[in-house]
């Protein structure tokens, strides 16, 4: 069966940069860090305090205020940055009644799911016993409630799920969401990732694994992937939602596309729970696998945003793979990481990393790797983007994601071409 075209219409983001796509991708390329010291609880005695956190988070009118106070904040983002892709895809209510929405459907994913809203009731249950544990606990910790929420609300009643693969939810979910308008499922699938753990719990869980940078006197200068000096990755926070779109529905009613979807993969490494495989096999055949499903070849992908963590061994480990897939034509690939600027979103990273790369496809910009001094030899095979945005024409763009549990993803993005 002849599969259907996918492209992309909207882009939505919550961020340490701001909730609007535009002014995310304005200060990638800029170079500015999100990485900050972390507030709203007492970290003093973690050994790492800083983090891209969101601060001052307002949801406004794009969720009911006594729903809003009760919410966790991971869900709050999912339906914020589902609503602003939207807008972004010029669907606004008087749209929306105009579409199938049998057709419509919301695939948003998160790593840890609801974590302070957990925390809060496990406190609740210690101090004060189950009979005050609030009724909406259940509801509000599991990772499909945002999605399932902003269906509510718009009415959408096509496939509705959440996938948790860790640090590559996101591109799960986008691979997923095309794959059913793909198949005729739906015309139209909001979908991506959404993350907020930067609180005491989460914390703490990366620090025990002994996962996370130290270097508190430098926060914004601690997320460095590919630096020799890397000491581990730094916290994120945040949700990145695509809006998908069969072709000829989006031509239909007009839509503005961002770029195509050209096809993506999925596999596992089934080697380790938390370490890569540092002969890249299972990377290797997923960025293949994807770049057959696009139905490309691999000298068409100029442009890679790495998953690029900021660790020993992940670093160089993605390299490998990359270099084991693709040959000696990543002498042609120009390669960055989103991360350096905005820390690991985890299951928010490849959503956040997607609307970046579909960015740089329209305004044919690429941002800088910040902190990027003492490169480690493996990277020398790349092109790497310097501590500058470079103007750069992407003819096919890999975003690749991978996750504790040896999950990996790739997705691959190109320019529209009627």
């Amino acid at each position: 069966m002849k599969k259907r075209r996918v492209v992309v219409t909207g882009l939505g983001v919550v961020s340490c940069h701001g909730n609007d796509a535009d002014q995310f991708f304005e200060a990638l390329l800029n170079g500015k860090s999100g990485i900050t010291s972390i507030q709203g609880f007492d970290c003093a005695e973690y050994p790492t305090r800083f983090a891209g956190q969101i601060h001052g988070f307002d949801s406004g009118e794009y969720i009911e205020k006594k729903q809003a106070r009760r919410l966790d904040p991971y869900a709050k983002y999912a339906i914020v940055a589902g609503k602003k892709a939207l807008e972004s895809a010029k669907l606004d209510q008087t749209s929306l009644e105009k579409i199938n929405k049998e057709r419509a459907g919301i695939l948003i994913g998160s790593g840890m799911g609801g974590m302070q809203v957990f925390s809060d009731g496990v406190e609740t249950l210690i101090t004060k016993g189950f009979k005050r544990l609030s009724p909406f606990f259940v509801p509000y910790i599991i990772t499909n409630i945002g999605g399932a929420l902003l269906a509510i609300d718009l009415g959408f009643k096509g496939p509705n799920y959440s996938i948790s693969t860790a640090c590559a939810t996101s591109n799960y979910c986008i691979y997923q969401a095309a794959e059913h308008i793909r198949r005729g499922d739906a015309d139209l699938m909001i979908c991506g990732g959404s993350e907020a753990s930067i609180q005491p719990i989460g914390l703490a869980g990366f620090v025990a694994i002994g996962a996370l940078s130290k270097n508190n006197e430098h926060p914004q200068q601690a997320s460095r992937p590919w630096d020799s000096g890397r000491d581990g990755f730094v916290m994120g926070e945040g949700a990145g939602v695509l809006i998908l779109e069969d072709l000829e529905h989006a031509l239909n009613r007009g839509a503005t596309i961002y770029a195509e979807y050209l096809g993506g993969a999925l596999s596992c490494d089934a080697y380790h729970m938390t370490d890569p495989d540092p002969q890249g096999k299972g990377v290797a055949m997923c960025v293949n696998n994807a770049i057959k499903d696009a139905g490309i070849s691999k000298e068409q992908i100029n442009y890679i945003n790495a998953h690029a963590t900021s660790t020993l061994v992940g670093d160089v480990a993605e390299l490998n793979a990359l270099r084991l897939a693709l040959g000696s034509h990543t002498k042609h690939v120009k390669i960055n990481s989103t991360k350096s600027m905005i820390g690991h979103c985890l299951g928010a990273a490849g959503g956040l990393e997607a609307v970046a790369t579909i960015q740089s496809i329209v305004h044919h910009k690429l941002h800088p790797n910040l902190n990027l001094v003492d490169p480690i030899e493996e990277l020398s095979a790349f092109q790497a983007v310097g501590s500058k945005s470079e103007d750069f024409k992407i003819t096919a763009g890999m975003s690749n994601s991978f996750g504790f549990g040896g999950h990996n993803s790739s997705v691959i993005f190109g320019p529209y071409h009627s």
